[in-house]
Order: structure tokens, then C-alpha cells, then sequence
């Protein structure tokens, strides 16, 4: 997956915008303030890191090498996905959703995008 399929897949979510909050290369995708997706822009190739439910991220991590528990963040709710077109997009993008949706469930009801 190149970089502008991603940014696109990732700020067509309702109410996502980017923004490089620790650095020049992390770019951070956030919804209502909370992230659900990062970008490592100096990896080649790209790393995502991407929340997940933890049973999940184990059998995801179990299944796909390219799969690692997150990178700088808590192991048992993120995992880091190295780009390196081992796992097909479609995968990708469902793990984007799930993210995003676990993002979404932890809002309050007073915060969740329209």
C-alpha cells in the first residue's frame, strides 16, 4: 500500500484530521482528539501503528510477521504493521475501521462525529 491510498483511506473517516503532534516524521491521525492511526514517514517501508482489541492484536500478530505489538505505545492495545505488501489492503483497511471504531466507542456520546 503506497502513502496516498493510506492518508486517503485514513481522513475519509468521519471527523479525522492529521497532525505531526511529537515530530517531523510521525504523522498522527486523530478523531474528536484521540488518535487511532500513526504513520511513521522515515520507515521504508511505512509503519502504522493502529489500535485493536486484544485478543485481536494477538491472533493478528500470530497470523501476519509484518504485524508487531505497537511500537511506543501499550502493547496489548496497538500493533505496529510494517507496509511491505505482505498483507493485502483490504486487511489493512478493516484494521483501519476497527481502530477508528474502538476510537469512536471510548468517545462520550457528546464528542462521536455526526
Amino acid at each position: 500500500m503506497n502513502f496516498n491510498i493510506l492518508k486517503s483511506y485514513l481522513l475519509q473517516k468521519t471527523g479525522a484530521i492529521e497532525e505531526f503532534p511529537f515530530d517531523a516524521v510521525t504523522l498522527v491521525f486523530k478523531v474528536s482528539g484521540k488518535m487511532f492511526a500513526l504513520v511513521g514517514l522515515n520507515n521504508d517501508p511505512l509503519r502504522l501503528n493502529l489500535k485493536c482489541d486484544q485478543a485481536k492484536a494477538e491472533v493478528l500478530r500470530e497470523i501476519y510477521p509484518a504485524i508487531e505489538p505497537g511500537y511506543h505505545m501499550n502493547k496489548h492495545h496497538w500493533n505496529t504493521i510494517t507496509l511491505d505488501d505482505s498483507i493485502a489492503d483490504v486487511e489493512i483497511f478493516s484494521m483501519i475501521d476497527d481502530s477508528y471504531a474502538l476510537v469512536i466507542q471510548g468517545l462520550p456520546k457528546s464528542k462521536r462525529p455526526v
